[in-house]
């Protein structure tokens, strides 16, 4: 697959040849579904937490009659149907993790950028790096390319001059070829690679 190349200037930078088997796949939601759903189920805190009955400070005593008093046979005031009870079955601290192989992450990811190499969404630039720490100049270079929303990845080090100028704009997420992810190149519209990460995920790969 052969794509055009640019610069962040929105500047011709030539012609760019794109593995088949990370950017030619069939995209397929049902892996791409599994990923994100694997994604966020870890990064989930599970710190939701109620006392049990075993927990409340409350007597445990017997109280009231045990005949003539016209109610049941009460054991326990830490029992769940009273009031300042333990919740019976309540939310505790766990991991909402759970697994997937690693060669279907792997696979979801080849999906997820074929996905956007497919709909046109995959801009190639031939490198990241801005001159300036304004994000003014940032944002004139976007609208130069037409982006509004979209993933940045650079190399296997972030450019820190477009790392930081580009914290205020909304929408826009950068990050090193390294922490490339399914759910972040799903969750925005345009996908902007650069030459050295192009080259790092073809790498990782073979």
């Amino acid at each position: 697959m052969k794509l055009k190349m640019t610069t962040l200037a929105a500047k011709a930078a030539g012609d760019i040849e794109l593995s088949d088997d990370v950017f030619g796949l069939t995209p397929r939601k049902d892996l791409l579904h599994r990923m994100v759903r694997y994604q966020l189920a870890k990064r989930q805190a599970g710190t939701h937490k109620v006392k049990g009955r075993s927990e409340i400070s409350l007597t445990g005593k017997r109280f009231g009659n045990q005949k003539g008093g016209g109610t049941a046979r009460h054991g326990s005031r830490r029992s769940n149907i009273f009031v300042g009870g333990g919740r019976a079955f309540g939310p505790v601290v766990r991991s909402h993790a759970h697994g997937l192989q690693k060669k279907v992450r792997k696979l979801a990811l080849r999906h997820a950028l074929s996905a956007k190499a497919g709909a046109k969404e995959l801009i190639i630039v031939d490198d990241v790096k801005a001159k300036s720490l304004k994000t003014k100049d940032l944002l004139s270079s976007f609208d130069k390319l037409g982006i509004k929303n979209a993933l940045i990845v650079g190399g296997r080090e972030m450019d820190e001059n477009l790392a930081r100028a580009s914290r205020n704009i909304p929408n826009v997420d950068v990050l090193p070829s390294a922490g490339i992810n399914v759910y972040d190149i799903l969750r925005r519209h345009t996908l902007v690679l650069s030459k050295s990460a192009v080259e790092d995920l073809e790498a990782r790969f073979k």
